[in-house]
């Protein structure tokens, strides 16, 4: 199948459009008049601004040197009133290096760095959205262009997100369609012909180029139920550049709360999920693998200067069998399997991660402790821990920094090789400030 990329032709027409909107609007007469829909809906426009930066420390143990990134995210954006239901988004993302500049960036543009561990931060200029929506038919939203998807709160992408840790994020060039008509139902669709990576277009290897997609993305979200949200989905990636990464995965998941007795103010919290994937398209390989995930906790406030406090006991399989394994390539990665991104891909023997959260509000302070003991599916054998922490705070509306550290312990029994048998630590500082 031939399938050619367009990706920079929608961004394209869009600023066109928005900027003969502009045109009109200046060739108005000056004198006072009620206003057209053209310029209601220019006057209800809406500034967007992100800065984030970051500074990341990486001592892998596959390295002789550490990685010290310096990074610097500027996101700004606008989205327009409506114009008879129609209405435009755009974003520019930018990333920079400020100083330090020691680490691999993954794009392999420049050789020198390969003697450092990655820090996927790459230097980049480019329209994060840029979408043209219409809300014309009743409970219906739809949009074309680019533009992010996502199905959960971040940072719980496990299937499709936006890989929102790294600086620059992950979005697509597609269609998408939102209906809200069934009663606390929401059923999203998207057909996505570009997907525009953290890596870059300009990435040398070949590997991390943006995937030139023919892929579906179907989902349904259910809130009826007195005690859980049920989502149902089915994910159809196919990728004429990377045909081994190309599968169908259809899934189901039950999450919610239950308040216990009032006067102790606690909630138990429970998850539970399973999924099936195979190979598609014209994926070479034989997939037959599955996901399950099982997740109890409580969250409850104890007072004397702690808001909130939660504990939660999960399990998740990724199963392998040797020659292949369950993969989610668009997925927000670094928020699974531990912070250190030592499981970034699925080892062909599959994965399963027990891990414990704790987390509190304290003074103000969100802070989260995670031990992950991470083991494979097939000949089942041990990787090795982690133990993760941070600690953020918001300084007001506008301002938050924030700590964060990951350490990863590999075990070294000889069936454990590759990247997963090696430690590697991190270490992050961060400010953001979001308008």
């Amino acid at each position: 199948m031939v399938h050619k990329r367009t990706n920079g032709i929608l961004p394209l027409l869009l600023a066109l459009l928005f900027l003969s909107s502009l045109s009109v609007v200046m060739a108005q007469d000056s004198a006072p008049a009620p206003a057209s829909p053209l310029i209601q809906a220019l006057n209800e426009t809406k500034l967007d601004l992100n800065v984030r930066y970051r500074y990341e420390l990486v001592d892998d143990e596959g390295f002789a040197r550490d990685a010290n990134a310096s990074t610097l995210r500027t996101a700004a954006g606008f989205t327009t009133g409506k114009f008879h239901d129609f209405f435009t988004r755009m974003q520019v993302q930018d990333v920079r290096e400020i100083g330090l500049d020691d680490f691999n960036d993954g794009t392999d543009r420049n050789p020198a760095r390969a003697q450092f561990p990655s820090v996927t931060d790459p230097e980049e200029t480019d329209l994060l959205e840029a979408y043209l929506g219409y809300t014309g038919l009743e409970n219906t939203t739809m949009k074309l262009g680019r533009q992010i998807i996502t199905y959960r709160e971040a940072p719980n992408h496990r299937f499709i997100g936006t890989v929102l840790w790294r600086q620059n994020w992950q979005n697509h060039d597609a269609f998408t369609l939102v209906n809200t008509s069934l009663p606390n139902t929401i059923l999203s669709y998207a057909y996505s012909w570009n997907v525009n990576r953290i890596f870059t277009e300009e990435a040398v290897n070949r590997v991390r180029a943006n995937f030139d997609s023919n892929s579906h993305f179907m989902n349904l979200e259910y809130k009826g139920f007195k005690y859980g949200v049920l989502e149902a989905y089915g994910y159809l990636l196919d990728f004429d550049n990377s045909p081994t990464t190309s599968t169908t995965t259809f899934g189901a998941r039950f999450s919610g709360s239950t308040a216990t007795a009032a006067a102790t103010n606690a909630k138990i919290l429970y998850a539970l999920e399973n999924a099936r994937q195979d190979d598609y398209a014209d994926n070479p390989a034989s997939i037959d693998e599955h996901y399950f995930l099982g997740e109890i906790g409580a969250s409850f406030a104890p007072g004397h200067g702690v808001d909130s406090l939660t504990v939660k006991f999960d399990y998740e399989l990724l199963s392998g069998d040797g020659t292949a394994s369950f993969n989610t390539p668009l997925a927000t990665l670094h928020s699974y399997q531990g912070w250190a991104d030592r499981f970034l891909t699925t080892p062909v023997n599959g994965l399963q991660d027990i891990y414990v959260t704790g987390s509190a509000v304290f003074m103000g302070i969100n802070l989260s402790l995670i031990y992950h003991d991470l083991s494979s599916d097939n000949r089942d054998y041990d990787y090795g821990t982690e133990i993760d922490v941070q600690a953020t705070k918001a300084l007001n509306k506008n301002f938050t920094v924030g700590l964060k550290y990951a350490d990863y312990d590999a075990d070294t029994n000889t069936l454990n090789t590759g990247a997963t048998a090696l430690d590697v630590s991190k270490f992050w500082a961060w400010l953001q400030f979001a308008y």
